[in-house]
C-alpha cells in the first residue's frame, strides 16, 4: 500500500507535469553567501535545452570547487556576466513554473549573483522543489531537520545542462 504522503507527491508531481514546467540548474563558485553562478541551463519537459550558458563571475572559481563541477576559470573568462544573461533567463521564466532540484538554494544563488553587480533583485518567481518533492516521495524522515531525508543526485556529467533531464525524470515519479 502506497503511503499518504508518498501519494500526495505522486499527485503533486502528476499536477506540475501538467503545467509544463521548464527546469533549471545552476553550477555556482561555492555555497557561500558571497558565491555566484558560473552555468546555468533552462530545459523544457521534452529535453529541449531552451538556454545553456557559462557565466562569468566576479570572482576566481576555487580549485576545490572546480574538482567537483569541473568548471575552470578559462572556461568561463569570455562568458557574459550574470546580468546580461539574466535579462535573456528572466524572458525565457516569464509566466512559467520552474521546477528545481534544491530551489532554495538556486534562487539564493539567483538573487545573490545580482548582488555581485549591485543590482537588485524584485523577481518573483513561481518554482517548485523537485527535492523536496522527490524527499517526501520517498518517506525517508530526518529527526535530526525534523523534515523528510534530502537525497543528494549524482550528475553523471557534472554540469547544469547534463541534469536537467535528471530533474524531468525525478518529477515523473
Amino acid at each position: 500500500m502506497v503511503s499518504t504522503v508518498r501519494q500526495r507527491a505522486i499527485q503533486k508531481a502528476r499536477h506540475i507535469l501538467q503545467q509544463n514546467p521548464l527546469y533549471l540548474d545552476t553550477e555556482t563558485t561555492g555555497l557561500g553567501p558571497t558565491d555566484e553562478i558560473i552555468e546555468i541551463a533552462l530545459m523544457d519537459d521534452n529535453e529541449q535545452i531552451l538556454f545553456q550558458s557559462f557565466v562569468r563571475p566576479s570572482q576566481s572559481i576555487p580549485p576545490s570547487t572546480t574538482a567537483i563541477h569541473g568548471i575552470t576559470n578559462a572556461m568561463v573568462q569570455n562568458a557574459p556576466p550574470w546580468p546580461i544573461l539574466w535579462q535573456q533567463i528572466r524572458g525565457i521564466m516569464q509566466n512559467r513554473l520552474i521546477a528545481i532540484y534544491n530551489a532554495d538554494f538556486d534562487i539564493r544563488m539567483m538573487r545573490q549573483s545580482m548582488t555581485r553587480y549591485r543590482q537588485s533583485w524584485n523577481e518573483t518567481i513561481s518554482t517548485e522543489c523537485i527535492m523536496r518533492l522527490y524527499a517526501a516521495y520517498r518517506g525517508e524522515w530526518d529527526n535530526q531537520r525534523m523534515s523528510y531525508r534530502f537525497i543528494s543526485l549524482i550528475k553523471p556529467e557534472n554540469n547544469a545542462e547534463s541534469l536537467c533531464p535528471m530533474l524531468i525524470g525525478q518529477s515523473q515519479i
